[in-house]
């Protein structure tokens, strides 16, 4: 394995483990995180169209500033709901880069970006 990809691993456990922190910091809802934890993998769902839909909608739904977008709302709104799901969002992709996986090319499910470091 070279070393950026095991930095790429070690950056995803570390950003996991913060998230996990800042989660525990807003008092969240633990059973509500283990619920919501991998609903982002519902994104694989394209891949029943085809490779290339299926990487693309995949990544939409790994692409961190979605999550990013929605924890600013909440804050916004002085709302803790959409924090809440927004961190969890964020786990599940950094929980994602911690054991490998990645943004995916159309060529095939396992081929990441991840891979090709």
């Amino acid at each position: 394995m070279s070393q950026p990809r095991i930095m790429l691993h070690l950056e995803g456990l570390a950003v996991l483990v913060g998230l996990i922190a800042l989660y525990a910091n807003i008092s969240g809802d633990w059973l509500l995180f283990i619920v919501l934890l991998f609903v982002p993998d519902i994104s694989m769902v394209g891949y029943l169209a085809n490779k290339s839909v299926g990487a693309t909608v995949y990544n939409i739904g790994h692409f961190v500033g979605l999550p990013l977008a929605l924890a600013g709302i909440g804050i916004a709104m002085n709302q803790s709901m959409p924090v809440a799901i927004a961190l969890i969002w964020m786990a599940h992709i950094a929980l994602d880069r911690a054991v490998g996986y990645g943004f995916k090319y159309p060529t095939d499910f396992k081929d990441t970006h991840m891979h090709r470091a």
